[in-house]
């Protein structure tokens, strides 16, 4: 079963099941037009679709090669529609985890990148993002925003994953700074000029949450406090000491803007704190058109909806 961003242009999804043949670590997927799109790992492929169509039979085509392999599972492809439909955006997380093994080995990555829906004309929307999974527009602004994971292995309260507006051709630092202008002393090539270009991120998440899925919560079923805010999908990181994420957050908004508040939403995952168990992992967050929100748990294996009496 998969889920795909409805073409009817009211930022909602629609469930559907559809049978494709054998896929590399697929991820993105998006309806566009006549076609359906499956961002694997090493590539974007789409085949032909017609609404409401529960099996493709048609031969797929590979429209992009993707750079693919390299640190801590940076191996999903996020799709999202350009606002007018003509192009399409994809997230791209890096290859290490503070570019160790050379700035060759991050060509085209760590990078929102643009195409067109036959996949020319790429171009960088945005760099210097580690690792940006979830992608989604603000609703009252029209405005990107995604959710990055930031580096390792500078303790536990470092570095924050953080939310944030996505400014097209802006850069956010990775691998020369985080979180802003502050220098990574554990970065090997040092670029002043770049630390100099950063910009800040608009909402930290905690570090090593491992913050994946997105959602601005577009419905009306919920109560108001949870309109016209984001919903993140926090999966949990493996680099701290102690459990950290495991949980859906809310995020209020106020004129296009998170206010800096965060809310505990889903909760319930972690099964016993100090001996390191838990129940589930959320991965991403989807709007339904009839206002109940998804959550896939790729450690539970399931699909969880939450909606309101």
């Amino acid at each position: 079963m998969i889920l795909f961003r409805d073409t009817n242009g009211d930022g909602k999804y629609d469930l559907r099941t559809i049978f494709l043949g054998k896929l590399n670590q697929p991820y993105g997927i998006l309806v566009l037009g006549d076609w359906f799109y499956v961002a694997n790992t090493d590539g974007l492929w789409r085949y032909p679709y017609k609404t409401g169509q529960t099996e493709i039979t048609a031969k797929g085509t590979k429209i992009l090669d993707l750079p693919a392999g390299g640190y801590n599972n940076h191996w999903t492809r996020n799709l999202i529609a350009g606002k007018d439909g003509k192009k399409i955006l994809i997230s791209v997380g890096s290859g290490s985890n503070v570019a160790e093994h050379g700035l060759n080995n991050e060509i085209r990555r760590a990078n929102i990148l643009e195409i067109n829906p036959d996949g020319s004309g790429e171009r960088i929307y945005a760099s210097g993002l580690r690792n940006p999974v979830g992608t989604d527009w603000e609703p009252k602004t029209g405005k990107l925003f995604t959710v990055v994971n930031e580096r390792d292995k500078l303790g536990d309260g470092l570095v924050p994953d953080y939310l944030t507006g996505v400014q097209e051709g802006g850069f956010y630092g990775w691998p020369y700074a985080y979180f802003g202008q502050h220098e990574d002393p554990s970065v090997k090539q040092k670029n002043p000029e770049m630390v100099k270009k950063t910009l800040v991120p608009d909402l930290a998440l905690g570090s090593h949450t491992a913050s994946l899925g997105l959602a601005f919560y577009t419905g009306n079923k919920f109560p108001q406090q949870y309109r016209g805010g984001a919903f993140i999908a926090q999966h949990g990181s493996w680099n701290s000491s102690k459990l950290v994420g495991y949980k859906v957050l809310y995020a209020p908004f106020a004129n296009g803007k998170p206010t800096g508040e965060l809310q505990d939403f889903l909760t319930g995952f972690v099964a016993d704190l100090e001996k390191g168990e838990v129940y589930g992992r959320p991965v991403d967050v989807a709007v339904l058109k009839d206002g109940s929100i998804l959550v896939s748990d790729d450690s539970a294996n399931k699909i969880w909806r939450v909606s309101a009496k």
